[in-house]
């Protein structure tokens, strides 16, 4: 049967047959995913860059069927997870970040719309079938944030104890504060 995420069908069809995507991949398989991933790394030294980042498991469920009576509108629910290597904007080192996203997803051609289903997404259609990785890598992709750091002050280099005060700190006013006080 091959790899389910890499089939594609109509909407209408994956919905039909109410098709339940369980899978456990490594980021290497996800091109995008990758990319974005190889970019922020970049930023870092060769030798900081972590050893096996490609390695990294992408976790997925897809269930796919139909929000109506009619069978007339497909949907797919999904439940996607990873863990992968970036880089804090603080302290600009490597870390883990988690990511996770759950969605609810309307799958309508570009000219279609339906009314009343608030709780749902709506993913246009641009081609007559669709690809489960196609979505689950689009998930993953547009769940990393701009600004990536560490979600514990404590990990992070740049958040960590304040100087003391016994340590002498240059400020740009210091020269002008000791004119000021000299003029007293």
């Amino acid at each position: 049967m091959g790899n389910p995420l890499r089939l594609r069908r109509t909407a209408a069809e994956w919905a039909a047959a109410g098709q339940v995507i369980d899978i456990s991949q490594k980021l290497s398989g996800f091109e995008q995913l990758g990319a974005v991933v190889e970019e922020d790394l970049a930023a870092l030294g060769e030798d900081a860059i972590p050893s096996g980042w490609r390695d990294s498991t992408i976790n997925a469920r897809l269930e796919f069927g139909f929000i109506d009576v009619r069978n007339s509108v497909p949907m797919v629910q999904c439940k996607v997870s990873a863990t992968v290597d970036a880089v804090c904007q603080r302290c600009l080192e490597a870390f883990r970040l988690p990511l996770e996203v759950e969605a609810k997803l309307l799958l309508l051609g570009l000219d279609e719309a339906v009314e009343g289903y608030d709780e749902f997404e709506v993913w246009e259609l641009t081609e007559s079938t669709l690809q489960p990785f196609d979505i689950v890598e689009e998930l993953l992709v547009m769940s990393m944030p701009f600004s990536a750091m560490h979600g514990d002050s404590a990990a992070c280099r740049a958040l960590a104890a304040p100087v003391a005060d016994s340590e002498e700190m240059t400020t740009p006013f210091a020269a002008l504060r000791e004119q000021m006080t000299q003029e007293q």
